[in-house]
């Protein structure tokens, strides 16, 4: 977490500034090279005022994640709505196309996830970040499988986040047919979701 979160617009600027040469910066050069002295100069901020913000680079990673998973988590509001009406699946094929595309159009997405699998800490916080957006996916899941018990629907939930992350950075390897990967991820939900249903309406 940030040593503190801006309350003044200045400070916001700087904030906000500091996180965007950091996404820049992580898609150019790697974790490895990353450092925070070089945010701070691309930035145009004191260095002083990064550690304001941020403890060490890993924080600010950490903050990066936090941000693209709040921004997919609003982004399902939409989604949210139509599950699970008659053409949920086609709906669902829309998410993750959706998904793919920012992973393509936004690199840094991926830099990101790389760079939260560094340490045991980025990954724990990781893990924090993934759960939370695991309650979005159990509440759209919920009217779908009606029946599962709650715990069971979180744990599905969890394991559908993973696994869609997980091959979202596959699709964007080199050499990677990224629309093959986008696909055969879709073929991995569709089956997972309709054995889930049909799992709830017997119970």
């Amino acid at each position: 977490m940030p040593r503190r979160r801006p309350t003044q617009e200045r400070s916001k600027r700087k904030f906000d500034a500091l996180l965007g040469a950091s996404r820049d910066l992580l898609t150019e050069v790697g974790f490895e090279s990353f450092t925070c002295e070089e945010v701070a100069s691309r930035a145009e901020v004191p260095i002083g005022t990064l550690y304001q913000f941020f403890a060490n680079k890993y924080v600010i990673v950490c903050e990066l994640n936090r941000q693209d998973l709040v921004a997919v988590s609003q982004e399902l509001d939409e989604f949210n709505g139509e599950i699970p009406s008659l053409d949920w699946l086609r709906s669902m094929n829309r998410l993750v196309d959706h998904l793919a595309t920012l992973w393509i159009s936004d690199p840094s997405r991926r830099e990101v996830w790389l760079a939260m699998q560094s340490t045991p800490s980025t990954r724990a916080t990781g893990a924090i970040h993934e759960k939370e957006f695991a309650e979005v996916i159990s509440r759209m899941l919920r009217p779908l499988t009606p029946r599962t018990p709650r715990d069971r629907r979180k744990m599905m939930a969890e394991v559908l986040v993973h696994v869609v992350y997980s091959m979202l950075n596959f699709s964007v390897q080199d050499g990677q047919s990224h629309a093959d990967a986008v696909a055969e991820l879709k073929r991995l939900m569709v089956a997972y979701l309709l054995v889930a249903e049909k799992d709830s309406r017997t119970k």
